[in-house]
Order: C-alpha cells, then structure tokens, then sequence
C-alpha cells in the first residue's frame, strides 16, 4: 500500500478497520472516531488513548504506506485541511460529519443525510482503482454469461447490474437467495463471470457464492467498503465503495448509493467496449417497453 493523498488516509483506515484485531484495532477506532482530534496528539498521548503502545502505532502507519506516525500524522492534517476547504465550498460545516444524534432538527438531519450520501458517492470515485476497473471491464465484456449476487440491501446493486448489462444484450442472472444464488453459482464455469456486493464483505451467502462460482472454474469480481474483508480477499478482482455507516444508521442510503455508483462506472465502461451492439441492444429494449407506459391522459403510448 503506498501513502495516500487527500482524503485517502481516513477513506482507506475506514476500509481496513473492520479487519483489524487488537491494538491496531483501537488505535484506528480512536483516530477515526475525531480524526482531528487525533492529528493533534502525540504517539505517546495516541498510544495512551488506545490503550496501546508507541510501536503499535508506528505499525499502523505503515500499514497505511507512511515511514512513520509522523508522516502519517502530517498527512491527516492535510486530508482534513482539504475536506474542510471542500466542505465549505459545498457550503458544508463540521456538524455535517457527525452521525444523527435524537436531538437534530428536521433540517439537520436532512442536512446530514444529503451530506452523507454525497460524501459517498465523491469518495468512492476517488477510490476506484483503474487498473482493477479496466480487468473487471474485460472479464465483463467478454463473459459467456454474468452471475450477480447480493443479499439484503446489497442486492439492489445486484439487480441493477443484472439489469444494465441485460439491456445491452450481455447473459446476466441476478441472486439475492442462497437457495437460487448457490445452486446457480455451482453451474457456472470457465468463461463466466461471479459478481459480489456486500458491503461489509462478510455475507456468508455471498462469500460462498463467490467461492463455489470460482470453485467451479469461472472468474470473480466484488463490490465491497471493506478492504481485506473475506469477500474482497476471495474475490480475482474488486472495487471498493467509500461510504460510513453507524450503529444509527446501518444500511444506510448512502452505501447504496455508492454500490450503484460503481455499477453505473462498471456498466459505462462494458458499454463502451461494445458501443455500436450496445446502441443496438438499448433502441431494441426501449421499443420492447414502450407500450407499457402512459401518456399523459392515462392512454397506452
């Protein structure tokens, strides 16, 4: 992992927290829980905090790609120089990063949400890795047919996958049930192509999908916010989302919304690849659907 730039550094811990144990563990918990806060303690006061020690610390940063806690440090300074310059431009405030707390009024937790959800979608194409984009965009584009799998809110993502790439003519099957994804993922072979979103990237029946498709000779992509999670450590290929959720607000919009902007990045990239079949393939289904719309006096189109 090599250091990152702005907005990078408190993006990337909070992928790689989940899977953190011990004292890398709190340490990450207490500098993500007031960034700025932390940015202004020393390792000795960090370590305290964290009830860990100096070392521990120094391990974490160069987990993260610094030479040391001093970097690491000097870089978190300026990731929240930057977000504050951003967010006040966006004519954002400091409230806006907190999660909704029973007191907020109406407005700020709309506020809050809209923040949240934006945040989101910003960070996570900050976050995409081209190279990984360009390998998931081949495997896609030249899939004999194209699983997806996604439980829960996840599988949203999924059928909207599914969807996009059926509408320009690609074989995709969308699962959401262990009993129909599992069976389907065994059947798959060389040539297909498994698709896992979960955003923890700890589903169980999205992670034994994922391992039975790959079990079964075809390739593997996943969709996840947790970097080093089963799913993305399973997985030939992944991108990752960058949205936060709290125990207030778990399955949340905003990791929604940021699965759905991945999928709208992956679909663009597949339908470039096949520009003309594609153009072809949509005039088609929109015409197969025309005549289930209304016009505006309630007639048939």
């Amino acid at each position: 992992m090599t250091a990152a730039g702005h907005e990078q550094v408190l993006t990337t811990l909070r992928a790689i927290a989940p899977g953190m144990q011990g004292a890398l563990r709190r340490i990450a918990d207490v500098m993500l829980a007031d960034p700025a806060a932390a940015a202004e303690l020393s390792i000795d006061r960090l370590a305290e905090a964290a009830d860990s020690s100096p070392a521990s610390v120094v391990r974490l940063a160069r987990d993260l790609g610094f030479s040391g806690y001093r970097e690491l440090r000097f870089a978190l300074r300026a990731d929240l120089a930057y977000a504050s310059g951003r967010d006040a431009s966006n004519g954002g405030s400091a409230d806006l990063h907190r999660d909704i707390d029973p007191s907020d009024s109406l407005d700020q937790v709309i506020a809050k949400i809209a923040f949240a959800d934006s945040r989101a979608v910003t960070e996570t194409c900050e976050r995409v890795d081209t190279g990984e984009l360009a390998a998931i965009t081949e495997l896609l584009s030249s899939a004999r047919r194209v699983a997806t799998f996604g439980v829960g809110a996840s599988a949203f993502a999924a059928t909207d996958l599914q969807q996009k790439l059926s509408r320009i003519g690609l074989w995709a099957a969308a699962y959401s049930d262990a009993h129909e994804g599992l069976p389907a993922a065994s059947l798959l072979g060389e040539g297909d192509v498994a698709v896992g979103i979960s955003h923890g990237g700890d589903t169980i029946d999205v992670v034994d999908a994922l391992r039975i498709a790959q079990e079964a000779g075809a390739r593997t992509v996943a969709l996840s916010n947790t970097a080093g999670s089963p799913l993305v450590s399973l997985a030939d290929h992944a991108l990752l989302t960058a949205a936060q959720e709290s125990p207030f607000r778990s399955g949340a919009t905003a990791s929604r919304l940021a699965q759905l902007t991945l999928v709208d990045i992956i679909f663009v990239t597949v339908a470039q690849r096949h520009h003309e079949e594609a153009g072809r393939a949509l005039e088609r289904t929109r015409e197969a659907i025309a005549a289930r719309r209304l016009d505006r006096g309630g007639r048939r189109r």
